[in-house]
């Protein structure tokens, strides 16, 4: 006989009605056992709810005494799991508006247990009427963003309902992120993990447009997107340093007779070796931080820049030779427009990985 355990965790701020409504089904399906995590809610607004929760429907109510975000209650919730059950195989994580039915919580135990090293995902159908405006525009743009520059491939990146297993909580434990971002830098760390991601399709439910979702759109979109930044600010100051100084050896080695190759491509290759440089340290340090070999990482930045070097070297040269009276940035601005875009996914997935 098995016991093994695969926890309920709740985390709640400001409950309402809904959450007992939750409750009483999960014991209703004998559902157990239930952590409902109270992240700072006024006790005597409050209080009742988890009073209600912990005696009527026998739910672990843990406790931070100022609200501290979704993702310290869950990182807080996943260590008192992983002391507290030794069969643990994982948990499943629920939200407390009436946005997750009891069918598709047992769906993703039913997912786990069968992917027990997985992150399983209960995704929801964006495409589907009466669905508030914010969440189908958030949710796609997000996905969307997180496929080109991460990598990372799901159809619903905020969704609550998600089935973790044991190894994965471990790890998840030093992640960072203590409000909604968590569970981007969630998603973000399957990759570098190798954690395989499991869609499961759920219900895609809406209680009054939602309107008592602590998800704040501008604040903790910023807060989301602000992951990606860093990808962002390391190219594309690259490019500011190459083409700044692309430019300046364009004007000092323009006039001067018999360069090898042409000017063209010296300017490349000798801005291409500083902003190489910049872009290297600013990757490992910033970006990526460090995880890797350096000298492996390295030698494999080296050969990609050499390449990309070469190419955008070849093609602007190629292309002004079409339009001589251009300005030079005319073309190469395109040029290494794409070469990025192709430069970026190799150091993500080979460089860097």
């Amino acid at each position: 006989m098995t016991n093994e355990v695969i926890p309920v965790i709740i985390p709640s701020y400001e409950p309402d009605e809904k959450l007992i409504k939750l409750l009483s089904e999960l014991k209703a399906a004998e559902v157990s056992p239930v952590i409902v995590y109270d992240d700072g809610s006024d006790e005597s607004l409050y209080g009742g709810y988890f009073k209600k929760a912990e005696i009527e429907y026998g739910a672990v109510i843990l406790r931070h005494a100022v609200n501290l975000g979704k993702g310290r209650a869950l990182k807080d919730a996943f260590n008192y799991c992983l002391n507290e059950y030794r069969d643990l195989i994982g948990v499943v994580t629920a939200d407390s508006d009436g946005q997750h039915s009891i069918e598709d919580i047992k769906k993703c135990m039913k997912a786990l247990k069968e992917n027990p090293k997985a992150l399983v995902m209960g995704v929801r159908d964006f495409d589907k009427s009466g669905i508030p405006a914010r969440s189908v525009f958030g949710n796609k743009v997000t996905s969307k963003v997180m496929s080109i520059l991460a990598g990372v491939s799901v159809c619903d990146t905020q969704t609550g309902l998600r089935a973790i297993s044991k190894s994965f909580m471990e790890k998840l434990l030093s992640c960072n992120g203590e409000r909604f971002e968590f569970e981007t830098n969630m998603l973000l760390m399957t990759k570098d993990e190798e954690i395989k991601i499991v869609e499961v399709p759920i219900k895609t439910i809406y209680i009054e447009e939602n309107k008592t979702s602590h998800f704040r759109p501008i604040q903790d979109s910023a807060m989301i997107y602000a992951v990606f930044l860093k990808f962002l600010f390391s190219s594309l100051s690259s490019s500011v340093v190459d083409m700044v100084m692309f430019a300046i050896f364009c004007g000092i080695f323009r006039g001067i007779a018999g360069i090898p190759f042409g000017y063209i491509m010296v300017s490349t290759v000798c801005a291409r070796v500083i902003s190489a440089i910049y872009n290297f340290l600013i990757n490992y340090k910033v970006v990526f931080k460090g995880k890797g070999s350096k000298t492996r990482a390295a030698v494999r930045y080296v050969i990609l820049a050499v390449i990309i070097m070469l190419l955008s070297g070849t093609l602007v040269s190629f292309f002004h030779s079409m339009v001589p009276n251009s300005p030079e940035l005319y073309v190469k601005i395109p040029v290494d427009c794409i070469l990025f875009l192709m430069s970026f996914v190799v150091q993500r997935e080979i460089v860097y990985k």
